[in-house]
């Protein structure tokens, strides 16, 4: 056998088994469901997934069920006249249940900490999209930890596909297609969902709480030409 055919059989034979394990039946795991399609929303309306809440889970919550510290940093887009503060914690390569995926945990941070831990930074670099990327100090990283998780964004390995999805999150209430990409966000507002789905698979999932689906909605609207309801 050719040697240079033997990464491509093996690469394609893992797809082929994670896919496989996509579509197997979902046994719940000690300690409660990990899958990203076994949503809850609890009494109070809010999101439940990978066994956190949002709103209410924190930082320091997700590190002791992830088993790692993850990467945090605070990011600045936007001008100088109006910028836009965020704290994430990036968690590379994680495995949950059968799945891997990389994680990015938004933080709930009130404005004024995050314009404070900002002029503490250490180091800040610039980003290809023109974002600013904040190194913080050790005083704001450890106060951070204890903050709640606002969203989560999930970026699994394996491809997915429309038939798939619908499966796995049920028929969506909207899709939207942005018009350059092609991507499809197939939109779950009664969970706070949105999958974004491009056309060789690959997939990335937001969570938020229902009440705050809008801040996910309205920057696809404002871009979005083609709208599809999907038929019944």
């Amino acid at each position: 056998m050719d040697r240079a055919l033997v990464p491509g059989i093996l690469l394609a034979a893992l797809l082929a088994v994670l896919g496989l394990a996509l579509l197997m039946p979902d046994p719940t795991p000690p300690g409660g469901a990990r899958l990203p399609w076994q949503v809850d929303l609890t009494t109070d309306g809010t999101t439940r997934v990978f066994g956190l809440t949002l709103g209410a889970s924190t930082l320091a919550e997700a590190r002791a069920l992830f088993g790692e510290s993850g990467e945090l940093n605070l990011f600045r887009a936007g001008d100088a006249q109006a910028p836009r503060l965020s704290v994430e914690a990036y968690f590379s390569r994680l495995h949950l249940h059968r799945l891997r995926a990389d994680f990015v945990l938004t933080l709930e941070i009130a404005t004024e900490q995050l314009a404070a831990a900002y002029a503490r930074g250490l180091r800040i670099s610039q980003l290809p999209s023109g974002d600013k990327k904040v190194r913080l100090a050790p005083e704001d990283e450890a106060a951070f930890a204890t903050a709640p998780i606002r969203a989560i964004t999930y970026l699994p390995q394996a491809r997915l596909d429309p038939a798939l999805i619908e499966r796995r999150f049920g028929q969506p209430a909207q899709q939207l297609v942005e018009p350059e990409s092609g991507v499809v966000h197939h939109l779950y507002p009664e969970h706070g969902i949105d999958v974004a789905l491009a056309a060789d698979g690959e997939t990335v999932i937001q969570y938020v709480a229902p009440a705050a689906f809008e801040t996910l909605l309205a920057p696809l609207e404002a871009h979005a030409t083609d709208q599809r309801t999907p038929s019944t």
